[in-house]
Protein backbone atom coordinates (compact mmCIF):
# COMPACT_ATOMS: atom_id res chain seq x y z
CA UNK A 1 0.00 0.00 0.00
CA UNK A 2 1.30 3.32 -0.90
CA UNK A 3 2.08 5.43 2.38
CA UNK A 4 0.16 8.23 1.94
CA UNK A 5 -2.87 6.61 0.27
CA UNK A 6 -5.73 8.80 0.85
CA UNK A 7 -9.59 8.53 2.57
CA UNK A 8 -12.07 11.12 2.90
CA UNK A 9 -14.68 10.64 5.93
CA UNK A 10 -18.21 12.22 5.56
CA UNK A 11 -19.33 12.86 9.08
CA UNK A 12 -17.65 12.55 12.50
CA UNK A 13 -20.03 10.59 14.20
CA UNK A 14 -18.80 7.31 16.44
CA UNK A 15 -18.39 5.35 13.26
CA UNK A 16 -16.42 7.83 11.22
CA UNK A 17 -14.47 8.81 14.31
CA UNK A 18 -13.23 5.09 14.48
CA UNK A 19 -12.98 4.33 10.85
CA UNK A 20 -10.77 7.20 10.80
CA UNK A 21 -8.26 6.34 13.69
CA UNK A 22 -7.75 2.58 12.46
CA UNK A 23 -7.00 3.85 8.73
CA UNK A 24 -4.43 6.82 10.19
CA UNK A 25 -3.01 4.17 12.53
CA UNK A 26 -1.80 2.06 9.48
CA UNK A 27 -0.57 5.13 7.29
CA UNK A 28 -3.62 6.82 5.20
CA UNK A 29 -3.81 9.88 4.90
CA UNK A 30 -7.32 10.62 6.64
CA UNK A 31 -9.46 13.66 6.09
CA UNK A 32 -12.82 13.58 8.04
CA UNK A 33 -15.74 16.23 7.03
CA UNK A 34 -17.79 17.17 9.39
CA UNK A 35 -20.99 19.46 8.28
CA UNK A 36 -21.96 20.65 11.34
CA UNK A 37 -20.00 23.30 13.61
CA UNK A 38 -19.80 20.79 16.70
CA UNK A 39 -17.89 17.05 16.02
CA UNK A 40 -19.72 13.82 17.18
CA UNK A 41 -22.73 13.45 15.11
CA UNK A 42 -25.95 12.55 16.68
CA UNK A 43 -23.61 12.40 19.87
CA UNK A 44 -23.13 16.43 20.17
CA UNK A 45 -22.87 18.42 23.60
CA UNK A 46 -25.68 21.53 23.94
CA UNK A 47 -24.88 24.07 26.60
CA UNK A 48 -27.10 26.50 28.05
CA UNK A 49 -27.40 28.35 31.51
CA UNK A 50 -25.23 26.18 32.61
CA UNK A 51 -26.41 22.99 31.93
CA UNK A 52 -24.64 20.35 29.92
CA UNK A 53 -26.99 17.94 27.74
CA UNK A 54 -26.03 14.93 25.74
CA UNK A 55 -28.00 15.54 22.64
CA UNK A 56 -28.04 11.90 21.81
CA UNK A 57 -26.72 8.78 23.69
CA UNK A 58 -26.98 8.74 27.03
CA UNK A 59 -26.65 4.70 28.60
CA UNK A 60 -22.83 3.59 28.49
CA UNK A 61 -23.51 -0.04 27.88
CA UNK A 62 -21.25 -2.79 26.52
CA UNK A 63 -17.77 -1.31 28.17
CA UNK A 64 -15.22 -4.45 26.87
CA UNK A 65 -16.09 -2.84 23.19
CA UNK A 66 -15.06 0.60 24.61
CA UNK A 67 -11.81 -1.02 26.41
CA UNK A 68 -11.16 -2.88 22.71
CA UNK A 69 -11.46 0.04 20.96
CA UNK A 70 -8.25 2.03 22.77
CA UNK A 71 -6.35 -0.91 23.01
CA UNK A 72 -5.63 -1.44 19.48
CA UNK A 73 -3.91 1.93 20.13
CA UNK A 74 -2.25 1.05 23.27
CA UNK A 75 -4.68 3.26 25.28
CA UNK A 76 -7.08 2.74 27.72
CA UNK A 77 -10.67 4.34 28.72
CA UNK A 78 -9.14 5.75 31.61
CA UNK A 79 -6.83 7.55 29.48
CA UNK A 80 -9.53 9.94 28.35
CA UNK A 81 -12.31 9.86 30.80
CA UNK A 82 -13.26 8.76 34.85
CA UNK A 83 -15.94 5.86 34.38
CA UNK A 84 -18.59 5.41 37.14
CA UNK A 85 -20.95 2.31 37.45
CA UNK A 86 -24.20 3.35 38.40
CA UNK A 87 -25.60 1.52 41.00
CA UNK A 88 -28.53 1.46 41.08
CA UNK A 89 -28.61 0.79 36.95
CA UNK A 90 -31.87 2.60 36.58
CA UNK A 91 -35.47 2.72 37.58
CA UNK A 92 -38.16 1.05 36.28
CA UNK A 93 -41.67 3.03 37.07
CA UNK A 94 -45.03 0.89 36.64
CA UNK A 95 -47.11 3.47 38.06
CA UNK A 96 -47.71 5.61 41.30
CA UNK A 97 -45.69 4.15 44.13
CA UNK A 98 -44.85 1.25 41.85
CA UNK A 99 -41.33 0.65 40.33
CA UNK A 100 -38.23 -1.14 40.47
CA UNK A 101 -34.52 -0.03 41.06
CA UNK A 102 -32.37 -2.62 39.16
CA UNK A 103 -29.86 -3.89 41.10
CA UNK A 104 -25.96 -3.50 39.61
CA UNK A 105 -25.30 -6.77 40.90
CA UNK A 106 -26.07 -10.18 39.53
CA UNK A 107 -27.05 -11.70 42.99
CA UNK A 108 -29.06 -8.49 43.28
CA UNK A 109 -31.22 -8.86 40.82
CA UNK A 110 -31.68 -12.40 41.08
CA UNK A 111 -32.94 -11.85 44.27
CA UNK A 112 -35.41 -9.12 42.82
CA UNK A 113 -36.86 -11.42 40.11
CA UNK A 114 -37.10 -14.18 42.84
CA UNK A 115 -39.30 -11.39 44.90
CA UNK A 116 -41.60 -10.89 41.67
CA UNK A 117 -42.07 -14.14 41.03
CA UNK A 118 -41.53 -17.89 42.54
CA UNK A 119 -38.42 -19.53 40.61
CA UNK A 120 -37.59 -16.41 38.24
CA UNK A 121 -34.22 -15.90 40.17
CA UNK A 122 -32.97 -19.00 39.08
CA UNK A 123 -34.47 -18.93 35.73
CA UNK A 124 -32.83 -15.52 35.58
CA UNK A 125 -29.58 -17.15 35.95
CA UNK A 126 -29.97 -19.58 33.24
CA UNK A 127 -31.51 -16.56 31.20
CA UNK A 128 -28.39 -14.97 31.64
CA UNK A 129 -25.87 -18.21 31.03
CA UNK A 130 -27.68 -17.90 27.29
CA UNK A 131 -27.06 -14.35 26.74
CA UNK A 132 -23.55 -14.77 27.96
CA UNK A 133 -22.93 -17.65 25.31
CA UNK A 134 -24.53 -15.19 22.67
CA UNK A 135 -22.75 -12.24 23.41
CA UNK A 136 -19.70 -14.12 23.28
CA UNK A 137 -20.12 -15.51 19.68
CA UNK A 138 -22.87 -12.54 18.58
CA UNK A 139 -20.09 -9.32 20.17
CA UNK A 140 -16.83 -11.19 19.66
CA UNK A 141 -17.61 -13.17 16.33
CA UNK A 142 -20.87 -11.95 14.55
CA UNK A 143 -20.82 -8.32 14.79
CA UNK A 144 -17.31 -7.72 13.58
CA UNK A 145 -17.86 -9.33 10.22
CA UNK A 146 -18.41 -7.12 7.13
CA UNK A 147 -21.23 -9.41 5.64
CA UNK A 148 -20.80 -9.22 2.22
CA UNK A 149 -21.20 -12.60 1.47
CA UNK A 150 -22.86 -15.75 3.11
CA UNK A 151 -19.87 -17.47 3.59
CA UNK A 152 -18.42 -15.12 6.03
CA UNK A 153 -20.79 -17.49 8.24
CA UNK A 154 -19.67 -20.79 7.26
CA UNK A 155 -17.93 -20.78 11.02
CA UNK A 156 -17.99 -24.02 13.06
CA UNK A 157 -18.41 -22.51 16.00
CA UNK A 158 -21.50 -20.42 14.61
CA UNK A 159 -23.17 -23.56 12.79
CA UNK A 160 -22.54 -25.29 15.69
CA UNK A 161 -24.31 -22.60 18.04
CA UNK A 162 -26.84 -21.38 15.84
CA UNK A 163 -29.76 -23.13 17.56
CA UNK A 164 -28.23 -21.93 20.52
CA UNK A 165 -28.60 -18.28 19.26
CA UNK A 166 -32.58 -17.99 19.05
CA UNK A 167 -31.92 -16.57 15.42
CA UNK A 168 -35.28 -17.50 14.02
CA UNK A 169 -37.06 -17.13 17.46
CA UNK A 170 -38.55 -13.64 18.68
CA UNK A 171 -37.25 -11.97 21.85
CA UNK A 172 -40.87 -11.50 22.84
CA UNK A 173 -41.43 -15.52 22.78
CA UNK A 174 -38.21 -16.36 23.82
CA UNK A 175 -38.50 -14.31 27.20
CA UNK A 176 -41.84 -16.20 27.86
CA UNK A 177 -40.47 -19.27 27.84
CA UNK A 178 -38.53 -18.07 31.05
CA UNK A 179 -40.89 -15.48 32.87
CA UNK A 180 -44.79 -14.74 33.54
CA UNK A 181 -44.72 -12.08 35.72
CA UNK A 182 -45.65 -8.85 33.56
CA UNK A 183 -43.19 -6.46 35.15
CA UNK A 184 -39.95 -8.91 34.83
CA UNK A 185 -40.85 -9.25 30.74
CA UNK A 186 -41.15 -5.71 30.65
CA UNK A 187 -37.46 -4.94 32.14
CA UNK A 188 -36.23 -7.87 29.91
CA UNK A 189 -38.09 -6.26 26.81
CA UNK A 190 -36.76 -2.61 27.08
CA UNK A 191 -33.58 -2.94 25.85
CA UNK A 192 -35.29 -3.44 22.48
CA UNK A 193 -35.90 -0.23 22.02
CA UNK A 194 -32.44 0.93 21.60
CA UNK A 195 -32.56 -1.79 18.77
CA UNK A 196 -35.20 0.35 16.80
CA UNK A 197 -37.54 -2.87 17.39
CA UNK A 198 -40.37 -4.40 18.86
CA UNK A 199 -40.19 -7.63 21.55
CA UNK A 200 -42.43 -9.24 18.89
CA UNK A 201 -40.30 -9.19 15.48
CA UNK A 202 -36.53 -9.04 17.07
CA UNK A 203 -34.68 -12.00 17.15
CA UNK A 204 -33.90 -13.87 20.27
CA UNK A 205 -30.42 -13.51 19.47
CA UNK A 206 -30.70 -10.08 21.25
CA UNK A 207 -31.00 -11.45 24.42
CA UNK A 208 -27.29 -10.79 24.75
CA UNK A 209 -28.58 -6.89 25.24
CA UNK A 210 -29.57 -8.19 28.91
CA UNK A 211 -26.87 -10.08 29.59
CA UNK A 212 -24.81 -6.89 28.77
CA UNK A 213 -26.93 -4.81 30.85
CA UNK A 214 -27.24 -6.51 33.96
CA UNK A 215 -24.01 -8.74 34.11
CA UNK A 216 -21.62 -6.34 32.56
CA UNK A 217 -23.41 -2.79 33.83
CA UNK A 218 -24.48 0.16 33.10
CA UNK A 219 -21.85 2.97 32.70
CA UNK A 220 -21.23 6.82 33.42
CA UNK A 221 -18.16 8.56 31.30
CA UNK A 222 -17.77 12.12 34.10
CA UNK A 223 -18.60 14.89 31.89
CA UNK A 224 -21.00 12.51 29.83
CA UNK A 225 -20.75 11.01 26.73
CA UNK A 226 -19.59 13.35 24.89
CA UNK A 227 -16.35 12.95 26.52
CA UNK A 228 -16.58 9.84 24.56
CA UNK A 229 -16.20 11.71 21.18
CA UNK A 230 -13.48 14.20 22.83
CA UNK A 231 -11.76 10.75 23.58
CA UNK A 232 -11.79 9.90 19.73
CA UNK A 233 -11.14 13.03 18.35
CA UNK A 234 -7.64 13.57 20.69
CA UNK A 235 -6.91 9.90 19.63
CA UNK A 236 -7.68 10.46 15.58
CA UNK A 237 -5.76 13.64 15.66
CA UNK A 238 -2.65 12.11 17.50
CA UNK A 239 -2.53 9.62 14.26
CA UNK A 240 -2.55 12.61 12.14
CA UNK A 241 -6.36 12.77 10.92
CA UNK A 242 -7.31 16.32 9.72
CA UNK A 243 -11.02 17.13 10.60
CA UNK A 244 -13.24 20.16 9.02
CA UNK A 245 -16.28 21.41 10.64
CA UNK A 246 -18.60 23.27 8.99
CA UNK A 247 -17.41 21.04 6.00
CA UNK A 248 -20.85 19.72 4.18
CA UNK A 249 -19.83 17.39 1.51
CA UNK A 250 -22.25 18.63 -1.57
CA UNK A 251 -21.44 15.29 -3.72
CA UNK A 252 -19.19 13.01 -4.25
CA UNK A 253 -17.34 13.12 -7.88
CA UNK A 254 -17.17 9.74 -9.71
CA UNK A 255 -15.26 8.60 -12.87
CA UNK A 256 -15.40 5.36 -14.56
CA UNK A 257 -17.08 3.86 -11.50
CA UNK A 258 -14.00 5.04 -8.73
CA UNK A 259 -15.07 7.60 -6.65
CA UNK A 260 -12.20 10.69 -7.08
CA UNK A 261 -12.94 12.82 -4.48
CA UNK A 262 -15.75 15.04 -2.41
CA UNK A 263 -16.64 18.43 -2.90
CA UNK A 264 -16.87 20.63 -0.17
CA UNK A 265 -17.58 24.08 -0.22
CA UNK A 266 -17.33 24.13 -3.46
CA UNK A 267 -13.80 22.71 -3.54
CA UNK A 268 -12.71 19.04 -4.89
CA UNK A 269 -10.80 17.12 -2.46
CA UNK A 270 -9.33 14.73 -4.68
CA UNK A 271 -9.09 11.20 -2.88
CA UNK A 272 -8.52 7.05 -3.20
CA UNK A 273 -11.23 6.30 -0.76
CA UNK A 274 -14.18 7.74 0.19
CA UNK A 275 -16.18 6.59 3.53
CA UNK A 276 -20.13 8.04 3.87
CA UNK A 277 -20.33 8.05 7.70
CA UNK A 278 -23.41 10.15 7.34
CA UNK A 279 -27.05 8.87 6.55
CA UNK A 280 -26.58 6.19 4.33
CA UNK A 281 -29.76 7.13 2.25
CA UNK A 282 -28.17 10.70 1.93
CA UNK A 283 -25.02 9.61 0.76
CA UNK A 284 -26.46 8.04 -2.12
CA UNK A 285 -29.41 9.53 -3.10
CA UNK A 286 -27.92 13.36 -2.72
CA UNK A 287 -24.28 13.01 -3.09
CA UNK A 288 -23.63 10.30 -5.74
CA UNK A 289 -25.51 10.60 -9.41
CA UNK A 290 -28.22 8.00 -9.85
CA UNK A 291 -26.40 5.81 -12.15
CA UNK A 292 -24.34 5.40 -9.08
CA UNK A 293 -26.76 4.71 -6.38
CA UNK A 294 -26.79 0.75 -5.31
CA UNK A 295 -30.67 1.15 -3.96
CA UNK A 296 -33.80 2.47 -5.37
CA UNK A 297 -36.40 4.55 -3.89
CA UNK A 298 -38.52 1.71 -3.44
CA UNK A 299 -36.19 -0.75 -1.56
CA UNK A 300 -35.34 2.27 0.91
CA UNK A 301 -39.61 3.04 0.95
CA UNK A 302 -39.34 -0.73 2.18
CA UNK A 303 -36.69 -0.32 4.63
CA UNK A 304 -38.05 -1.17 8.83
CA UNK A 305 -36.87 2.30 10.75
CA UNK A 306 -35.97 2.24 14.21
CA UNK A 307 -38.15 4.88 16.00
CA UNK A 308 -37.24 8.80 15.76
CA UNK A 309 -37.42 10.79 19.10
CA UNK A 310 -39.05 13.48 20.75
CA UNK A 311 -36.33 15.51 22.86
CA UNK A 312 -36.53 17.85 25.82
CA UNK A 313 -33.46 19.14 27.46
CA UNK A 314 -34.55 21.25 30.64
CA UNK A 315 -32.56 22.43 33.14
CA UNK A 316 -34.40 22.99 36.57
CA UNK A 317 -33.28 25.44 39.47
CA UNK A 318 -34.27 22.36 42.09
CA UNK A 319 -32.20 19.19 43.14
CA UNK A 320 -35.31 16.91 42.12
CA UNK A 321 -36.32 14.26 44.90
CA UNK A 322 -37.21 10.17 44.00
CA UNK A 323 -35.32 11.05 40.65
CA UNK A 324 -32.63 8.53 39.75
CA UNK A 325 -29.24 9.00 36.87
CA UNK A 326 -31.61 6.92 34.64
CA UNK A 327 -35.56 6.23 34.60
CA UNK A 328 -37.84 4.61 31.88
CA UNK A 329 -41.58 5.52 32.72
CA UNK A 330 -43.57 2.36 31.57
CA UNK A 331 -46.75 3.33 33.29
CA UNK A 332 -48.69 2.93 30.20
CA UNK A 333 -48.84 0.16 27.89
CA UNK A 334 -45.83 -0.51 25.50
CA UNK A 335 -48.16 -2.61 22.86
CA UNK A 336 -49.97 0.25 22.12
CA UNK A 337 -47.09 2.69 21.80
CA UNK A 338 -45.71 0.60 19.66
CA UNK A 339 -48.02 -0.11 17.13
CA UNK A 340 -48.52 3.71 16.69
CA UNK A 341 -44.88 3.86 15.86
CA UNK A 342 -44.82 0.41 13.41
CA UNK A 343 -48.16 0.01 12.51
CA UNK A 344 -50.29 2.78 12.64
CA UNK A 345 -47.39 5.59 12.64
CA UNK A 346 -48.87 8.32 14.31
CA UNK A 347 -47.63 10.65 17.47
CA UNK A 348 -48.62 7.96 20.29
CA UNK A 349 -51.46 8.02 22.37
CA UNK A 350 -50.28 7.65 25.85
CA UNK A 351 -46.08 7.70 25.15
CA UNK A 352 -43.72 5.69 27.48
CA UNK A 353 -40.78 7.91 28.03
CA UNK A 354 -37.15 8.00 29.37
CA UNK A 355 -35.44 10.72 31.69
CA UNK A 356 -32.03 11.06 31.97
CA UNK A 357 -30.91 13.01 35.07
CA UNK A 358 -26.94 12.89 34.94
CA UNK A 359 -26.64 15.89 37.55
CA UNK A 360 -27.19 12.46 39.53
CA UNK A 361 -24.33 11.11 39.34
CA UNK A 362 -22.42 14.36 37.99
CA UNK A 363 -22.25 17.64 39.26
CA UNK A 364 -20.57 19.78 36.82
CA UNK A 365 -23.24 19.41 34.16
CA UNK A 366 -25.81 21.41 36.29
CA UNK A 367 -25.17 24.40 38.17
CA UNK A 368 -25.34 24.53 42.19
CA UNK A 369 -28.80 22.88 43.42
CA UNK A 370 -29.96 22.42 40.01
CA UNK A 371 -30.80 19.50 37.74
CA UNK A 372 -30.12 18.56 34.25
CA UNK A 373 -32.78 16.40 32.77
CA UNK A 374 -33.12 14.96 29.37
CA UNK A 375 -36.76 13.48 28.00
CA UNK A 376 -36.88 11.29 25.43
CA UNK A 377 -40.48 9.97 23.56
CA UNK A 378 -39.99 7.56 21.20
CA UNK A 379 -41.75 7.78 17.86
CA UNK A 380 -42.19 7.19 14.59
CA UNK A 381 -39.93 8.34 11.86
CA UNK A 382 -41.41 10.09 9.19
CA UNK A 383 -43.82 12.37 10.81
CA UNK A 384 -44.42 15.70 10.70
CA UNK A 385 -43.47 17.59 14.08
CA UNK A 386 -44.80 21.14 14.56
CA UNK A 387 -44.14 23.48 17.87
CA UNK A 388 -47.50 22.94 19.32
CA UNK A 389 -46.63 19.01 19.32
CA UNK A 390 -43.08 19.24 20.59
CA UNK A 391 -45.28 21.18 23.50
CA UNK A 392 -48.30 19.25 23.87
CA UNK A 393 -46.15 16.29 24.47
CA UNK A 394 -43.83 18.12 27.24
CA UNK A 395 -46.95 19.33 29.24
CA UNK A 396 -48.13 15.71 28.98
CA UNK A 397 -44.80 13.59 30.29
CA UNK A 398 -43.79 16.43 32.65
CA UNK A 399 -47.68 16.47 34.32
CA UNK A 400 -46.98 12.67 34.67
CA UNK A 401 -43.64 12.99 35.88
CA UNK A 402 -44.70 15.41 38.61
CA UNK A 403 -47.38 13.16 39.43
CA UNK A 404 -45.08 9.90 39.43
CA UNK A 405 -42.13 11.27 41.46
CA UNK A 406 -44.57 13.50 44.20
CA UNK A 407 -43.21 17.54 43.04
CA UNK A 408 -43.51 20.34 41.43
CA UNK A 409 -41.03 20.52 38.55
CA UNK A 410 -42.26 22.61 35.77
CA UNK A 411 -42.51 26.08 37.32
CA UNK A 412 -38.74 25.77 38.48
CA UNK A 413 -38.12 25.09 34.88
CA UNK A 414 -34.61 27.85 33.75
CA UNK A 415 -34.10 26.47 30.26
CA UNK A 416 -35.66 24.03 27.94
CA UNK A 417 -35.18 22.82 24.63
CA UNK A 418 -36.97 20.63 22.16
CA UNK A 419 -35.59 18.45 19.28
CA UNK A 420 -37.51 15.84 16.65
CA UNK A 421 -37.92 14.67 13.63
CA UNK A 422 -37.37 17.26 11.52
CA UNK A 423 -33.94 18.36 13.60
CA UNK A 424 -32.84 14.97 12.77
CA UNK A 425 -33.56 15.59 9.33
CA UNK A 426 -31.59 19.27 9.26
CA UNK A 427 -28.81 18.53 11.56
CA UNK A 428 -27.74 14.88 10.41
CA UNK A 429 -29.56 14.11 7.05
CA UNK A 430 -31.55 11.62 9.03
CA UNK A 431 -33.95 9.35 6.38
CA UNK A 432 -37.59 10.29 7.43
CA UNK A 433 -35.84 11.84 10.56
CA UNK A 434 -35.25 8.37 12.07
CA UNK A 435 -32.87 8.45 15.41
CA UNK A 436 -31.27 4.74 15.88
CA UNK A 437 -31.15 3.78 12.29
CA UNK A 438 -33.08 0.42 10.85
CA UNK A 439 -34.35 -1.85 13.26
CA UNK A 440 -32.42 -5.13 13.70
CA UNK A 441 -35.15 -7.60 12.09
CA UNK A 442 -34.04 -11.07 10.96
CA UNK A 443 -34.18 -9.47 7.78
CA UNK A 444 -32.50 -6.42 8.23
CA UNK A 445 -29.60 -8.01 9.78
CA UNK A 446 -25.89 -8.88 8.79
CA UNK A 447 -26.03 -9.57 4.72
CA UNK A 448 -29.91 -8.76 4.38
CA UNK A 449 -28.56 -4.60 5.65
CA UNK A 450 -27.34 -2.36 3.10
CA UNK A 451 -23.65 -3.05 2.20
CA UNK A 452 -21.14 -1.74 3.46
CA UNK A 453 -18.87 -1.18 -0.12
CA UNK A 454 -21.40 0.41 -2.99
CA UNK A 455 -22.14 -2.08 -5.55
CA UNK A 456 -21.48 0.58 -8.21
CA UNK A 457 -18.58 2.75 -6.87
CA UNK A 458 -15.45 0.32 -6.30
CA UNK A 459 -13.60 2.30 -3.76
CA UNK A 460 -16.92 3.89 -2.00
CA UNK A 461 -17.75 2.17 1.55
CA UNK A 462 -20.38 3.13 4.33
CA UNK A 463 -20.35 3.04 7.92
CA UNK A 464 -22.50 3.73 10.71
CA UNK A 465 -26.65 2.68 11.97
CA UNK A 466 -27.45 2.12 8.34
CA UNK A 467 -25.31 -0.30 7.11
CA UNK A 468 -23.25 -3.36 9.85
CA UNK A 469 -23.61 -4.15 12.37
CA UNK A 470 -26.57 -1.90 13.39
CA UNK A 471 -27.16 0.92 15.90
CA UNK A 472 -26.06 2.07 18.99
CA UNK A 473 -22.59 3.28 20.02
CA UNK A 474 -20.73 0.39 20.43
CA UNK A 475 -22.11 -1.20 17.17
CA UNK A 476 -20.98 2.00 15.58
CA UNK A 477 -17.53 2.08 17.10
CA UNK A 478 -17.09 -1.51 15.55
CA UNK A 479 -18.74 -0.65 12.58
CA UNK A 480 -15.74 1.62 11.81
CA UNK A 481 -13.05 -0.81 12.44
CA UNK A 482 -14.57 -3.79 9.90
CA UNK A 483 -14.91 -0.60 7.04
CA UNK A 484 -11.15 0.24 7.51
CA UNK A 485 -10.17 -2.99 7.58
CA UNK A 486 -11.91 -4.07 4.68
CA UNK A 487 -10.68 -0.67 2.78
CA UNK A 488 -6.88 -1.84 4.18
CA UNK A 489 -7.44 -5.25 2.47
CA UNK A 490 -8.26 -3.87 -0.87
CA UNK A 491 -5.46 -0.90 -0.72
Amino acid sequence: MPKKTSVSIVGSGFAGLSAACFLAQKGFQVTIFEKNADLGGRARLLQGEGFSFDMGPSWYWMPDVFDDFFAQFGKKASDYYELKRLSPSYRVVFGENNFVDLPASVEGLIDLFESKEKGAGEQLRKFLEEGKFKYDIGVKKLVYKPSQSIFEFLDWQLIKGVFQLHVFQTIANYIRKYFKNPELIKLLEFPVLFLGGTPQNTPALYSLMNYSDMALGTWYPVGGMYEVVKAMVNLAESLGVKIHTNAPVTKIEVENHKATGVWVNGELHKADFVVGGADYHHVEKHLLAKEYQSYSDKYWDERVLAPSALLYYVGVKKELANVLHHILFFDEDFTQHAKEIYDNPQFPTKPLFYVSCASKTDKTVAPEGCDALVLLIPVAPGLKDTEEIREKYYQLIMERMEKLTGQEIRSHVVFKKSYAQSDFINDYNSLKGNAYGLANTLMQTAIFKPSLQSKKVKNLFFTGQLTVPGPGVPPAIISGEVVAKVIMEQA
